[in-house]
């Protein structure tokens, strides 16, 4: 497949829409990202304003790094209503093929099962676009819905870092998950609870 019109592709579940992020989502995405709960487990904070937001958003249509070696993916999760739940986003390594994902649901839409029915999808496309051989997330410790998320999509556990980052007062312990590329993933249980996992580097604050 040709990456570059994968990357600008709208992926369907039976609930979702995922839209290629861009800065015209910005009046959708923004009530949902103020949320200070959905922070809890990651250092970002909210968007400190519409046109902070419009702005990051901009940055990211390019989806690639500035050095050309990642692109850098997010989607809107979008009802058929056009409401949004959050976003998913993957940062892939163009020579490496392997790929670090997150999510961030909003509050009114979790315990829903969104996130995992988006990653579901995601997943299985990422591998055939890309020979994404390899799946990633970085989860804080305490994110007990995120971790119980990517188990049931078949991560495990690959190693525990203590002491991984600092933030809001606290210091955070991580465990690094990881999945080797599946012929398919697993369909799991769409009523676990969502939450936000920690976002790859190029996230959205």
């Amino acid at each position: 497949m040709n990456t570059t019109v994968f990357d600008s592709s709208v992926l369907s579940t039976a609930r979702l829409q995922l839209e290629p992020l861009v800065a015209a989502h910005t009046a959708a995405m923004f009530d949902g990202l103020l949320d200070p709960a959905g922070y809890r487990y990651i250092p970002q904070e909210p968007p400190a304003s519409v046109e902070a937001l419009a702005s990051r958003y901009r940055q990211l249509e390019s989806r690639r790094s500035p050095d050309g070696a990642e692109a850098w993916l997010n989607w809107a999760l979008l009802g058929p209503d056009g409401r949004a739940h959050g976003y998913v986003q993957a940062t892939v390594g163009l020579e490496s093929r392997e790929a670090s994902i997150a999510y961030f649901v909003f509050a009114t839409s979790r315990r829903q099962g969104f996130a995992g029915e988006a990653l579901r999808v995601l997943l299985p496309a990422l591998r055939d676009a890309y020979g994404t051989a390899r799946f990633h997330a970085e989860i804080d410790t305490r994110n007990v819905a995120s971790i119980r998320l990517v188990e049931s999509l078949g991560f495990s556990v690959a190693r525990y870092v203590e002491q991984a980052d600092a933030f809001k007062g606290s210091v955070s312990d991580e465990y690094h998950y990881s999945l080797d590329a599946p012929a398919r993933v697993p369909s799991g249980d769409e009523t676990r609870p969502a939450a936000a996992g920690k976002p790859p580097t190029m996230a959205l604050d």
